[in-house]
C-alpha cells in the first residue's frame, strides 16, 4: 500500500504544477532516491545539447553535454601505396595462409591508432548546486516523464516543499531548469560550473551569469563556452569569484546555452546569440514550447500490451521484480518509447547523429570514446527511426554518411586502387575512414555499404524522390562503385567475393589450428554487397540514371558467390565452413541477411530461414546474445523468424541482465545501441513490411494477448493502427500517405489494397475493408 500512496502523492505533485493528474505513468520513470552514480541518472536533450540529471537533495549535480566537443588529437591518414600490396593478401587468403596475410595487413594495409584509438567526445561539464540542508526529507520522487520531455524530483523537507524540472529545448537551444518551493524566501544555494579532468577558465558574475570556456584536449580539439544565467523571484543573486549564491529566492530558473567552434563562429558570440533569442520570453512560453516541439514526434506512436499493478511501483524496483519472474508488460511500453525518446533527444535534423552514447558522455574520456562504430553499433541507432514513425531523426546519419565521401574516396584509392568510397569499422566527427588497428576489427571495409542501406529505408517509407535523387543516390552510388571494383572472382569457385575482410570482431581456426579472422568473401561482406546492388538497381531505374552502371551490377550480382549452409544447417559465416573460435560470439553478422537486410524471407528463401533458426539457436546455446546490443539484436532476428515468443523472451533478457536502473542499455558499460535495437524489434514483432507485403502482428507472444498499437509505419508510406484480442487481430486502419498499392497479410490472409493518397481505410479481422 505505501508504493500506491507514493504514486498517488507523485500524480498529485503533477496536479499542483500542471492542474492535472497523471494519467500516463506508463510513460515515466521514477525513483524514490537520487542517482548514486552516472549509470542510475535521468537523460534530457534536444538533439544536440543534453544532460544526465542526478536529482540531489542536498547537492545536486547535473552532468553536461554538446555534441560537438571532440578532441582533435590528429587525423587518421591512409597508409602511403596501400593498393600495392592488396593483390598479394588476397592471394594468401585464397591459399590459406592467413597468419602471413594479417601479418602483411599490420605492415602494409592498418593505419595505427591514435594515442586515443580514434578522437574522443568529451562532457562539456558540470552544474553543481549545494542547497541549504533543512534535515530530514520525506516524500521523495525523481522522475523523467517521457511524455513531455522532462525530468523532474520534489521532495518535503522544513515543512516546505520543493519541486525542480530540467529539460533541453530545441526549439531555444538551451537548458532550463526550474526550482520552487510552496512558502517564500526558501531556495537557498550556491552553485558552481566545473569541468573535472580539463582546465576551463571559468568566471562568475554578480548578475547571475556563469561562463566556462576552453579549448579541450590541450588545445589539440575545439574550442567551446557555455554561458549560464541565473534568474531569481525574490532574494538575492552574489559571486565571490568562485561561486555564485542565491539567498531567499522563492524561485528560480536557470538557463543554460552551449556552442563549439566545430562548425565555424565564436563559441562566446553564439553563447550570447543564444542567450539574446530568450531573453524577453517568460519560462511558461520557453516550457510549452519544447512541449509543443517534442510532442509532435512523440505523439505519433502510441503502444499497449495491456497492464499490471507493478506499474504503481518505482521503475528500478520493476527491473528487479522481472528478476523474480513477474510479468510487466506496462515496463516493455516504457522501454519501447523510452528508446523512441532517447532517439529525438540525441537525433535532431542537423545535429550530429547519435554516437556510441547518443549524446550522453561522462568524462573526459568514455568508453571507446564515444565515436562511432560502423560495424552495426551506429546502424542499429538508426534501426527504430522508419518504423516507429521518427524518419526526421534518421537525416543526420545521411548528412554524416555523406560528409565521409571525400575522405572515403580517398581511402579506395590508396587502399584499394577502386573507384568509389569506403568506410572503415571506426569513425568520428573528423570524418576518417581508414583501416585501421587490428585486421580482427579493422580490416573491415564493409561500413559505407550498410550506412548506404539507411537512405534507401528512408526513401522506401517516404517515397521522397527528390531526397533519392540529392542525397540517397549519391551515397548509394558511391558504395557501389567501390565494390564494382573490389570484387574478385575466387579462383577455387569462380563466385565474385569480397576482400580481403574479416566477419566482425569474430575468430575461426585456421588449417593450423590457430584462432585468424581474415578472408575473402565473409557472409556479411556478400549479404551486404547483395542488398547495395540491388538496391542501387532499383533506385536507378527509378531515377532513370546511370544505366550503364545498373547493367554492370546486375552482371555482378548474378555472379556474387551466394550464401551458404553448413554441415550442421547454420548460415557459413566464412568463405569456408571453418570452425569458430568463439561459437556464442556477441557479433552475429552472418546473419545481417535476415535482419536487418532483406535477402531471406519465408516466402522467398525458407530454407534460409530455417538455417537461419539454427544458427540462432546455437550461438545462443554457446553463450551469444551477453551484451545488450547482441540481445537487442536477437529480438529482431526472432521477429523475422516470426516467433514471438522468443523474441518475448529476449525482451525480458535485455531488460532483466542488460538494463541500467535508468534504462540505458548495458553492453557493459552503457551503449546506446541497444535502447535503439530494442526498440525496433519490438515494433518487428508488431509489423514488418520488408518482403513485398505488410505482416500485421507476425510476431506476437502469447504474453501480449490483447493491445492496441497506433502510429507505425510500413514501407509504402502506409500508416497503421491496430488492435487485438486473444491474440487475434480486430481492426486495422491504414492512412496512406502516399496513395500506393499494398499487400496486407495476417494468418495467411492477403488483401491488395489499392488506395489513395491522404485516405484511411478501416480493415477488420478477416481484412475485408468497412468503409469503400
Amino acid at each position: 500500500m505505501r508504493k500506491i500512496h507514493l504514486f498517488i502523492f507523485f500524480s498529485l505533485i503533477h496536479l499542483v504544477i500542471y492542474g492535472q493528474v497523471n494519467n500516463d505513468a506508463d510513460l515515466v520513470l521514477w525513483y524514490k532516491t537520487p542517482a548514486k552514480n552516472w549509470n542510475e541518472a535521468l537523460p534530457v536533450g534536444n538533439g544536440k545539447l543534453g544532460a544526465m540529471v542526478f536529482g540531489g537533495i542536498n547537492e545536486e549535480r547535473i552532468q553536461l553535454n554538446e555534441e560537438t566537443v571532440w578532441t582533435r588529437n590528429g587525423l587518421i591518414e591512409d597508409k602511403i601505396n596501400g593498393e600495392k600490396y592488396i593483390s598479394k593478401i588476397r592471394k594468401m587468403l585464397f591459399d590459406g595462409e592467413i597468419t602471413e596475410a594479417e601479418k602483411l595487413t599490420i605492415d602494409k594495409i592498418l593505419s595505427p591508432r591514435l594515442p586515443s584509438g580514434t578522437n574522443t567526445y568529451q562532457s562539456l561539464g558540470d552544474i553543481r548546486i549545494e542547497f541549504e540542508n533543512y534535515g530530514r526529507v520525506q516524500n521523495y520522487i525523481r522522475e523523467l516523464d517521457i511524455k513531455s520531455a522532462i525530468a523532474r524530483l520534489s521532495y518535503t523537507a522544513g515543512k516546505v516543499n520543493f519541486t525542480r524540472e530540467i529539460f533541453s529545448s530545441s526549439p531555444d537551444d538551451a537548458l532550463l531548469m526550474k526550482i520552487t518551493a510552496d512558502q517564500p524566501g526558501q531556495i537557498n544555494f550556491n552553485l558552481k560550473l566545473d569541468r573535472s579532468g580539463a582546465n576551463p577558465h571559468i568566471s562568475y558574475g554578480d548578475a547571475g551569469i556563469v561562463t566556462m570556456k576552453e579549448h579541450i584536449g590541450n588545445k589539440h580539439g575545439v574550442k567551446m563556452e557555455t554561458r549560464l544565467k541565473i534568474q531569481t523571484k525574490g532574494g538575492e543573486i552574489t559571486s565571490d569569484g568562485n561561486s555564485i549564491s542565491v539567498k531567499n529566492a522563492d524561485e528560480v530558473i536557470l538557463i543554460l546555452v552551449a556552442a563549439t567552434d566545430y562548425l565555424g563562429g565564436d563559441p562566446e558570440q553564439l553563447c550570447k546569440e543564444k542567450l539574446a533569442k530568450i531573453k524577453g520570453k517568460n519560462y511558461q512560453t520557453i516550457l510549452l514550447a519544447h512541449i509543443k516541439d517534442y510532442q509532435d514526434l512523440f505523439n505519433r506512436v502510441k503502444l499497449e500490451l495491456g497492464s499490471s499493478n507493478a506499474r504503481y511501483f518505482a521503475t528500478n524496483e520493476r527491473l528487479d521484480a522481472l528478476k523474480r519472474g513477474s510479468a510487466d508488460p506496462d515496463l516493455i511500453e516504457l522501454y519501447f518509447q523510452f528508446g523512441r525518446y532517447l532517439l529525438i533527444s540525441s537525433s535532431r535534423p542537423g545535429s550530429l547523429p547519435a554516437n556510441l552514447q547518443g549524446i550522453w558522455a561522462d568524462g573526459m574520456k568514455p568508453p571507446w570514446n564515444a565515436d562511432y562504430h560502423t560495424n552495426i553499433n551506429v546502424q542499429m541507432n538508426y534501426w527504430p527511426a522508419e518504423v516507429t514513425n521518427l524518419s526526421e531523426c534518421h537525416l543526420p546519419l545521411f548528412d554524416f554518411t555523406e560528409k565521409m565521401i571525400p575522405k572515403g574516396q580517398k581511402t579506395a584509392k590508396t587502399i584499394y586502387g577502386s573507384k568509389g568510397f569506403v568506410v572503415h569499422h571506426t569513425t568520428d566527427v573528423w570524418f576518417p575512414t581508414s583501416p585501421i588497428g587490428s585486421p580482427r576489427w579493422g580490416m573491415w571495409p564493409m561500413g559505407g555499404a550498410w550506412l548506404a542501406l539507411h537512405p534507401w529505408e528512408h526513401y522506401l517509407y517516404t517515397g521522397d524522390l527528390e531526397f533519392l535523387e540529392k542525397k540517397a543516390w549519391p551515397i548509394m552510388k558511391e558504395a557501389a562503385l567501390f565494390f564494382n571494383d573490389f570484387l574478385v572472382k575466387d579462383p577455387e569457385t569462380g563466385w565474385l567475393v569480397s576482400g580481403p575482410s574479416m566477419s566482425p570482431e569474430n575468430t575461426y581456426f585456421d588449417k593450423d589450428g590457430q584462432a585468424v579472422s581474415m578472408d575473402m568473401g565473409p557472409t556479411m561482406d556478400q549479404e551486404i554487397i547483395f542488398n547495395l546492388f540491388k538496391n542501387t538497381i532499383e533506385a536507378s531505374k527509378i531515377l532513370g540514371k546511370d544505366e550503364k552502371l545498373s547493367k554492370t551490377l546486375e552482371k555482378k550480382l548474378e555472379k556474387l558467390a551466394p550464401v551458404q549452409i553448413g554441415k550442421n544447417g547454420t548460415i557459413m559465416e566464412w568463405r569456408k565452413d571453418y570452425e569458430e573460435a568463439e561459437p556464442g560470439h556477441r557479433h552475429m553478422s552472418h546473419l545481417y541477411a535476415l535482419y536487418p537486410g532483406t535477402q531471406f524471407s519465408f516466402m522467398e528463401t525458407p530454407e534460409f530461414m530455417e538455417a537461419s533458426r539454427k544458427t540462432l539457436e546455437r550461438r545462443l546455446s554457446f553463450g551469444g546474445g551477453h551484451t545488450g546490443w547482441s540481445r537487442a539484436w536477437i529480438i529482431n532476428f526472432y521477429a523475422r523468424l516470426h516467433n514471438g515468443n522468443e523474441a518475448y523472451n529476449n525482451i525480458r533478457a535485455l531488460l532483466m541482465k542488460s538494463t541500467l536502473a535508468n534504462l540505458f542499455d548495458n553492453h557493459p558499460p552503457f551503449q546506446i545501441d541497444g535502447n535503439f535495437g530494442g526498440t525496433a524489434g519490438i515494433a518487428e514483432m508488431l509489423l514488418q513490411s520488408h518482403a513485398g507485403e505488410i505482416i500485421l502482428l507476425p510476431a506476437l507472444p502469447d504474453e501480449w494477448k490483447k493491445g492496441k498499437v497506433e502510429g507505425l509505419m510500413a514501407r509504402g508510406g502506409f500508416q497503421i493502427d491496430m488492435e487485438w484480442d486473444s491474440g487475434k487481430l480486430t481492426m486495422v486502419k491504414i492512412l496512406s500517405k502516399l496513395g500506393n498499392t499494398c499487400y496486407i497479410s495476417s494468418e495467411g490472409n492477403v488483401l491488395k489494397l489499392n488506395t489513395k493518397k491522404g485516405e484511411t481505410y478501416n480493415i477488420d479481422q478477416n481484412l475485408e475493408i468497412i468503409n469503400e
